[in-house]
This record gives structure tokens, C-alpha cells and sequence, in this order.
């Protein structure tokens, strides 16, 4: 019991605009990939749990989807997910780009902080883009106004720099109290859902802008045989006939490339080797569907 009044233990959430480094930060800070990443915005879908532990205590991280403006049930679940998720932590991280414009976007995101009383750490990410470094003070000039900010930490999550200091910033505002996991916990994501979301990821990179907001990754069967190997079957689930043959690609060059990255990480992160078969079906319009939503693990009703 004594130990734990010395040590601190919370929830924390990442937010921001999409493609600020939400999911780059927290990989990042864990040690250890979870979260995909890609260049395209709203990569993160559904809201990311990961964990980290050091002598002070224990960090819960909850990477969210960015908040954006919604264009379909999907885009209504993803900013739902982001919003809720304020009303439940210690401490929030808003994320934002190096710059002195304050757009309609992060405008919105300060007034979802305004209706809650967490602290709120402002990150001013991607420093490492900044040739001159006292530019840095001109963008905190720029935002300490737009809200009641409890500290502001400029860093580079792609370069490790003042990754530290934010994680230092982090623990002043955690409460005392006995660790949620395990020390050797990094994520309570389950094995099939990190497959999906590395499937998806690559599918991401590869494929054209227009394609990847409209699939989602299945995992139809994960089962282990006895010499360890791991056989994963999935299913890539598009929206339109076009993209499916543009996913597989001639002579399925595409699939093939998909499957080949997506494989080497996920036996990576298994420590095992995985033979992973991949499919692909078209379900029209399946981002305004709440069935098929909930069939690819997007339930509004768990929100």
C-alpha cells in the first residue's frame, strides 16, 4: 500500500486534427508500435489503448480519431469516439502542427476543452520541420490565448525530442493511486484488431488518396498450429467494384505487396512466423451502414 501513495497512475487521451502525429507520439512514448500511421488523415478509426510504466507509475494512453468534420456514420462514430473520450481522463494532449493560423478545426477542438475540466498540455508537435527555433515561440504566443492550457510542450514525436519533458509534464497531473496493468502491459488491444488495423495500414500507403477512407480489415479466422505458425485469414472490405480491382492489382501485384508488408510487421509484433491469406469484397456504402459498421468493429452504441 505505501508504494502506491508514491507512485502515479492514470488516462490519458491524445487529440487533435488528423494527421498532427497522434498515433507517431504514442507508438512513440510506449517503445513499441501499436497505433497505425500513415499521411493520410483519420488513419485512427477507433480509440487506441496503450501503456506505459516507469519508476514514477503508470501512463494509460487512449489514442482517439481526430476530430473532423463528419461526412458519413463512420466519420459521425469516429468524432463521437474523440469527444467522448474528454470527459473520461486525467490529463488531455491536443496536438497541434507549428503555426500561427488557427483554423475552424482546432477553433472546435478548443471549445469541446472549454466544456471539460481536465488539464489540457498543448503539444506543439513536428518541430523538428522548424529551421529557425525561435519561431517556436511565436506559435505559443500564437495559442496560449485560445485556451486555459495547464502547460505547453514543443517536441518532435519523429525525432525523440523533448518526448521526455512531455512525459515529465504528463505525471505532475496524475493522481497517486495502484497501477491498472501489469507492468509488462503495452496495449489491451486484442492480437486480431492490431492484425486488422497493420493490414490497413498498409493498404493505406500503397493505395491511391481516394481509396482507403472507404475499407475496413476483417480478420476471418486467427488460429495457431502446432509448430507455432500462426495462419491469419482476411478480408479487405471496399466500397466499389473499381477499387477492388485497383486493391488487387494486375495479376494481384497489389494484394501481394499488401500482404508481404502486413505480414513482416505482424510477425514481428508476434515474435512468430505468420502465414496471412487476404480477400477482398465490395460492400457498397458500408461507411453509412450501422450493421456493416458494427460487423468491422465501429459500434456507436459502445461509445
Amino acid at each position: 500500500m505505501e508504494d502506491n501513495k508514491q507512485k502515479k497512475s492514470g488516462f490519458v487521451t491524445l487529440i487533435g486534427r488528423p494527421n498532427v502525429g497522434k498515433s507517431t507520439l504514442m507508438n512513440h512514448l510506449i517503445g513499441q508500435k501499436i497505433a497505425i500511421t500513415s499521411d493520410k488523415p483519420q488513419t485512427t478509426r477507433n480509440r487506441i489503448q496503450t501503456v506505459y510504466t516507469d519508476d514514477r507509475g503508470q501512463i494509460v494512453f487512449l489514442d482517439t480519431p481526430g476530430i473532423h468534420k463528419a461526412k458519413n456514420k463512420l466519420g459521425e462514430y469516429m468524432v463521437n469516439v474523440a469527444e467522448h473520450t474528454l470527459k473520461e481522463v486525467d490529463v488531455v494532449l491536443w496536438l497541434v502542427e507549428p503555426t500561427t493560423f488557427i483554423g475552424a478545426g482546432e477553433r472546435h477542438i478548443a471549445e469541446q476543452l472549454s466544456k471539460v475540466n481536465t488539464p489540457v498540455i498543448l503539444v506543439i508537435n513536428k518541430i523538428d520541420t522548424i529551421k529557425v527555433q525561435e519561431e517556436i515561440l511565436t506559435f505559443i504566443a500564437a495559442y496560449k490565448d485560445v485556451c486555459d492550457f495547464a502547460e505547453i510542450v514543443p517536441l518532435s514525436a519523429l525525432k525523440d525530442k523533448n518526448t521526455d519533458v512531455l512525459l515529465e509534464q504528463i505525471f505532475k497531473y496524475l493522481p497517486y493511486g495502484p497501477q491498472f496493468y501489469d507492468e509488462d502491459t503495452v496495449t489491451d488491444q486484442p492480437m486480431r484488431q492490431i492484425a486488422a488495423e497493420l493490414i490497413r495500414e498498409k493498404a493505406l500507403r500503397l493505395l491511391d488518396d481516394e481509396i482507403p477512407h472507404g475499407i475496413a480489415v476483417v480478420i476471418e479466422q486467427m488460429k495457431e498450429r502446432p509448430n507455432g505458425i500462426i495462419d491469419v485469414d482476411a478480408t479487405i472490405v471496399c466500397e466499389r467494384d473499381s477499387h477492388k480491382g485497383i486493391i488487387i492489382g494486375k495479376g494481384g501485384s497489389m494484394l501481394k505487396r499488401i500482404g508481404t508488408a502486413a505480414r513482416m510487421e505482424i510477425e514481428n509484433l508476434m515474435d512468430t512466423k505468420v502465414n496471412l491469406k487476404l480477400w477482398v469484397k465490395v460492400r457498397r456504402e458500408w461507411r453509412d451502414s450501422d450493421m456493416y459498421m458494427k460487423n468491422y468493429g465501429y459500434n456507436p452504441k459502445e461509445i
